[in-house]
């Protein structure tokens, strides 16, 4: 299915680029299990995730899998997985930081982009972007708090679920400082490979 279908901003953020960008991946939302949703769009959207194996978010995600123990080599390999790849903000940042107004927005579309994988065993949340955004489709949708509030590394080893599927907080696999920042390169690592085991994934 092509997931750019359920996507529809009615938002008027001034913090990012009015850009809203409609993914279209082909993949079968049935075999998703794991959901990992990462910060904001890139400024070149030919460095998203299914673009090209050239993209950026495409290679440090990559990274970020073999990490983890999970090799792909290609886009057709990564599709071939029951990952899907998102980001909290549907809109390239203007700055390094948005308002929490935007995450709200953006959390709406990320909501129904979530809802179409039935199947999914754990989400990942790649940054506190995406942590906020998943606090507030969960808050609106079910009155809960999936993830508490706190400093991602005073968070993250706990056990997060609700409804059966399991919530990661962690730290985003794309951008610069992925290649940088070794010590949450490694703690990616650990969060991947908790999430996929959890899911079941191999």
């Amino acid at each position: 299915m092509s997931i750019g279908h359920c996507l529809d901003c009615k938002g008027k953020c001034k913090d990012v680029n009015l850009e809203v960008y409609e993914p279209s991946v082909n993949i079968s939302s049935e075999n998703v299990k794991v959901i990992m949703i990462s910060e904001a769009l890139p400024k070149d959207i030919d460095d998203y995730f299914y673009t090209t194996e050239e993209a950026s978010f495409f290679k440090t995600t990559q990274q970020a899998l073999a990490d983890s123990g999970y090799y792909i080599n290609s886009l057709a390999e990564l599709k071939a997985m029951p990952i899907y790849l998102t980001t909290a903000i549907k809109c390239s940042k203007k700055d390094y930081l948005v308002s929490a107004g935007t995450i709200k927005n953006c959390s709406f579309i990320l909501e129904k982009e979530v809802a179409l994988f039935v199947n999914v065993k754990s989400i990942m949340c790649m940054g506190d972007f995406a942590i906020k955004s998943i606090q507030y489709i969960f808050k609106r949708k079910y009155g809960v708090n999936v993830i508490p509030s706190g400093s991602t590394y005073k968070i993250r080893n706990q056990a997060y679920i609700f409804n059966g599927i399991h919530f990661y907080p962690s730290y985003t696999q794309t951008g610069d400082s992925f290649n940088i920042e070794k010590s949450k390169r490694s703690m990616i690592a650990e969060d991947i490979k908790s999430a996929f085991e959890y899911a079941g994934v191999n």
